[in-house]
């Protein structure tokens, strides 16, 4: 099977400790610092990416004992999607935007990475590890900016869960329906 050649490639260099911060830049040039917010026992309870230019994007933990529970706002209190993590052990986790599902799933091969797929046209998107503390998204169709961001958000916290392969089947679920065709 032959590999499709990236659209689009963004970078990301975590900043601070631990990782509090991470500047990403575009094919254009820099696009903003996303920054992870963290409670008192370490565990992240949200984020906030301050762009060059555009409007400030804000992602909460929503209430639940789910890991990668999570909500995705503009500053003007708009809804933008949510992620859920339908199981304690599933590495598959399940990305909504009211009118689309995605969800991402570990890459098909050893080594750190996600995946972010489409239900109906497959992978869209990867979030590879790229060095110590820097990351690599690189796009193969056209998705959103902000929900890139949220998908490498949620990625960045369980990087070392995506090291083994995903099997086959991972990620077959109630989540997101398998296309059939007719």
């Amino acid at each position: 099977m032959a590999m499709v050649e990236a659209i689009a490639t963004y970078r990301t260099r975590a900043r601070g400790l631990p990782r509090s911060s991470h500047e990403i830049e575009g094919p254009d040039g820099k696009l903003g610092l996303l920054r992870v917010a963290r409670n008192g026992a370490g565990m992240i309870v949200g984020g906030r990416f301050e762009p060059v230019k555009g409007e400030v994007l804000t992602i909460r933990r929503e209430p639940g004992i789910l890991r990668g529970q999570f909500s995705l706002w503009t500053e003007g209190r708009e809804w933008l999607g949510s992620s859920l993590r339908p199981g304690f052990v599933q590495r598959e986790i399940a990305l909504s935007t009211g009118a689309k599902s995605f969800r991402l799933l570990p890459t098909a091969s050893f080594g750190r990475g996600w995946r972010m797929l489409a239900p109906k046209t497959g992978e869209m998107a990867r979030i590879l590890p790229d060095g110590l503390g820097r990351s690599r998204i690189e796009v193969y169709r056209r998705v959103d900016t902000e929900l890139l961001l949220f998908a490498f958000f949620l990625s960045a916290q369980v990087q070392c869960e995506s090291w083994w392969p995903a099997r086959a089947d991972e990620g077959e679920s109630e989540t997101i329906p398998t296309p059939t065709k007719a």
